[in-house]
């Protein structure tokens, strides 16, 4: 579609129009100038892309950009990149300026296009994922189940939810037995699968113990058989040399711990092991790749990676499947006076939600509304006090902290906040209408955006709506030909996003009046002030739903 009176196709791409400033200094000579995208309220008066000075020096006679060069990146192809004022040479070096009101238009007009991935020349070849959430296997009970583990099926739940959103297919296992848990997955809002029935691994199992009995997988590297270790009523153990085992049938053993070799295989173990197989099986029936990533704790990553291997040994198709390894780092509960159970942090967090509300709003916090509100305060806080850092990274958990229940800067509660005072404002607007107040609210391609001139609107337009595509896409990025078995993500960008749109949203709403006085000339403003808030809004409930986090409507 074309807008915003450029000759523009909208949408347009922050990292496309970088590219696109970058690929035309190399073209005039400037090969190692470097261009970056400005952030800062304070430099985003002036700029809103810069080639600092530096860089200049290094690629032009004493650093002066020519005029030619100049002319070229402002004559820039309109229809593919964002539409470009000024440039022009100053103290801090080549500075671009995009021509804002049509940006404005050419966003606001129509934002649904920013609340998704940017879209890529792959779009449409999808991949199928197994995202096998390993410390589940074993949680049979709350009891058994550690705040490190939460983090890890928290982790996957998102990065579930980012994947799918990007066009691949997810499964993920395993299933939730217990009711006790899946009842704590419900309040945290996380979209795990949960059922009453056994799969039917018994027979795969049964295959497993066969071969290990029978087959070389259980021979040492002597060539002696290895006889099953012992017989208890938690089932057999057979002793298996995952190296030998592995250089005898040509598995590559590149990325996995040095030190792996003696594996004593459980019950429990082949039981995890026929849960991927019969997960794997179901997808080959479909043409999509399929690639299995073990989201892990770090304290049982080394038996994770035995397992993986183990895999590979007993189902001799899978020798070739990717599988990629996602560390979470450990969870620490700062001075604790008993170990903490995932119920009882829980607990702890909602009752300090509903003592901050109560302080707050006076004796009016009851009844299904507030409890409704004070779950979904609690989920959101949990989630971001757990995910909001990278997942190799430590955890520390301050039990005590009273930040986590107010509007701290940094809480999942200050976010839905935030929500919150955007819904009350669009309810505001509507009531004032049904009053006479204001005019009804013109189609988004009729409102003037030129009177959008204030500091912080730019800022959430440009840091913000226009960039949460990139953060979408660079949150779902998991390289699957990187070398070795550990992937990283950014699991943690969506909610540090969040975090910091929710910040320079309240600096902006507590400076400036968004809902005027009723006088007609000043409803161009209003208008083009409200769409703004809009696309604040879009960004915030689509970015929460990929945490699984309802947004509030009041607070």
């Amino acid at each position: 579609m074309e807008m915003g009176g450029s000759g523009a196709s909208w949408p347009l791409w922050v990292s496309t129009t970088l590219r696109g400033l970058q690929r035309t200094l190399s073209d005039c000579g400037a090969s190692s100038a470097f261009c970056f995208k400005e952030s800062s309220q304070k430099n985003l008066r002036s700029r809103d892309f810069l080639v600092p000075r530096g860089a200049l020096r290094n690629n032009f006679p004493d650093g002066e950009v020519p005029e030619e060069v100049i002319h070229k990146l402002e004559a820039m192809k309109a229809s593919e990149f964002l539409p470009i004022k000024r440039c022009a040479q100053t103290e801090a070096g080549l500075i671009i300026q995009l021509d804002r009101p049509c940006v404005f238009q050419g966003v606001l007009k129509d934002f649904s296009s920013y609340l998704r991935p940017i879209p890529t020349a792959t779009d449409g070849a999808q991949t199928t994922f197994i995202l096998n959430c390993a410390p589940l296997h074993a949680c049979h009970s709350l009891d058994t189940f550690r705040l490190g583990h939460l983090r890890a099926v928290l982790l996957a739940d998102h990065l579930a939810a980012l994947l799918r959103l990007r066009g691949d297919q997810v499964h993920l296992i395993p299933p939730i037995r217990n009711k006790e848990v899946n009842d704590l997955f419900e309040q945290l809002g996380i979209t795990w699968p949960y059922s009453t029935e056994s799969p039917s691994i018994e027979e795969t199992v049964t295959r497993y113990k066969d071969g290990l009995k029978q087959h070389i997988h259980t021979r040492n590297a002597s060539g002696e058989p290895l006889q099953p270790e012992s017989e208890s009523s938690q089932g057999t153990s057979f002793s298996v040399h995952l190296k030998s085992c592995s250089e005898k049938h040509e598995l590559s053993l590149s990325g996995y711990d040095p030190n792996i070799d003696h594996f004593l295989v459980s019950e429990e173990d082949l039981s995890h092991i026929a849960q991927l197989q019969i997960s794997f099986t179901h997808i080959l029936k479909g043409d999509a790749p399929c690639a299995v990533l073990h989201v892990v704790t770090c304290e049982e990553e080394f038996h994770q990676q035995k397992l993986d291997l183990l895999w590979r040994l007993l189902e001799a198709e899978t020798a070739a499947v990717t599988q990629k390894h996602l560390i979470c780092g450990p969870v620490k509960v700062l001075n604790p006076q008993s170990l903490v159970g995932c119920s009882q942090y829980f607990a702890l967090r909602k009752s300090q939600m509903r003592e901050a509300s109560v302080m707050k709003y006076g004796e009016c916090v009851k009844g299904q509304g507030w409890e409704e509100i004070i779950n979904s305060l609690t989920s959101a806080a949990i989630k971001f006090e757990l995910m909001a850092t990278p997942h190799r990274t430590q955890v520390i958990l301050n039990l005590e902290d009273t930040n986590i229940t107010t509007k701290g800067t940094k809480s999942g509660a200050f976010v839905m906040y935030n929500c919150a005072r955007l819904s009350t404002l669009f309810d505001s607007y509507t009531n004032a209408v049904s009053q006479g107040l204001y005019p009804e609210f013109p189609t988004a391609g009729e409102i003037n955006y030129s009177s959008l001139k204030e500091e912080g609107e730019w800022l959430l337009l440009f840091n913000y709506i226009m960039t949460f595509p990139e953060v979408l896409s660079q949150a779902a990025e998991i390289s699957l030909t990187s070398p070795g078995i550990r992937v990283t993500a950014s699991t943690e960008a969506v909610c540090k996003f969040l975090v910091n749109l929710s910040m320079d949203f309240s600096c902006y709403y507590n400076r400036v009046h968004i809902l005027g006085e009723p006088l007609p000339h000043l409803f161009s403003q209003m208008f083009a002030r409200l769409q703004l808030m809009k696309g604040v809004s879009g960004v915030l409930h689509s970015a929460l739903a990929l945490l699984h986090i309802q947004p509030l409507a009041q607070i």
